[in-house]
C-alpha cells in the first residue's frame, strides 16, 4: 500500500508538472485528481474527447457497477458546477458523481473529503423540480438572442431563475452572459450534495479523502485563484 501511495504521489506530481503554469495555478487540481480517480479505479482509462457526455463511460466502469461515472474537484461548501443545463437534463441513466472536495492551504489544495454517490434518473428528474426541457430551451434561446443587448439579456435571464418552475428545483441554473460567452450552466448547491444525493455522506469525514477504501495522496501545489481588481 505504502508503494502504491508512492507511485500515485509521483504521478500526481509528474502531472502537474506538464500542465502548465496557467493551468497548475487554477485548474491543475481538478485534472490531477480526475486523473488519480481513473488511474485508481477505471485502469487508466482516458477521454476520446474533454467534450464526451461522461468523463468515464459505462464500459469503462468494471468495478463499480458498470454505469457511467463523472469525477469533480471542488471548492468545500461551494456549489457543484454541472456544465451545460440542456446535456445535464437529457441525462436518463443511472450514474457516478465522485465529488472531491478541497480547501486552500497556503499555496496547496488539500482534499478533505470524497464522496460518490449512485443517482438513478428518478432521482436526477427530481432535482429539477418543475422545470421542462422546453423551459430550458426558452431561456437559453433568450440568452444567445443576438438581437438583445448583454444587459437587457442578463436582466431578463435573471429575472427568470428567479421565478417558476425555476425556483422550484434543487439544480440551479446559471446563465452565463458576458461579451465572451452567452451559456445556460446549471449547478447544485454544496448543502444539497448531502441532503439530496449523499445524504449518509458527512461533509468533512474524520478519516480525509477517500474513495472506495483508498485515500487521496495529496496535497497539490496550486495557489489560490486571483481575480483581477474591479474597476
Amino acid at each position: 500500500m505504502r508503494l502504491r501511495h508512492r507511485i500515485l504521489t509521483a504521478a500526481l506530481a509528474a502531472l502537474l508538472f506538464h500542465v502548465g503554469v496557467h493551468a497548475q495555478e487554477v485548474q491543475a487540481h481538478g485534472l490531477a485528481f480526475e486523473r488519480w480517480v481513473r488511474d485508481t479505479f477505471f485502469d487508466g482509462y482516458k477521454p476520446a474527447s474533454y467534450t464526451q457526455r461522461w468523463d468515464i463511460p459505462a464500459d469503462a466502469n468494471k468495478d463499480h457497477g458498470g454505469i457511467p461515472v463523472n469525477p469533480k474537484a471542488v471548492k468545500f461548501g461551494t456549489p457543484v458546477d454541472l456544465g451545460d443545463a440542456l446535456r445535464q437534463y437529457e441525462i436518463n441513466e443511472p450514474f457516478l458523481l465522485v465529488l472531491g472536495f478541497w480547501e486552500q492551504d497556503g499555496d496547496d489544495k488539500r482534499f478533505v473529503s470524497i464522496v460518490a454517490p449512485r443517482i438513478a434518473p428518478e432521482k436526477w428528474k427530481e432535482l429539477w423540480g418543475d422545470v421542462t426541457y422546453a423551459d430550458l430551451l426558452k431561456l437559453d434561446d433568450l440568452i444567445k438572442d443576438p438581437a438583445r443587448p448583454i444587459e437587457e439579456i442578463r436582466k431578463l435571464a435573471l429575472k427568470a431563475k428567479a421565478s417558476p418552475p425555476f425556483t422550484t428545483a434543487v439544480i440551479q441554473v446559471n446563465p452565463k452572459i458576458d461579451a465572451r460567452q452567452r451559456r445556460l450552466q446549471c449547478s447544485i448547491r454544496f448543502a444539497d450534495v448531502f441532503k439530496h444525493l449523499a445524504p449518509d455522506a458527512t461533509p468533512r469525514p474524520p478519516d480525509g479523502a477517500v474513495l472506495w477504501g483508498v485515500p487521496f495522496p495529496g496535497p497539490i501545489a496550486s495557489k489560490a485563484r486571483a481575480f483581477p481588481a474591479k474597476r
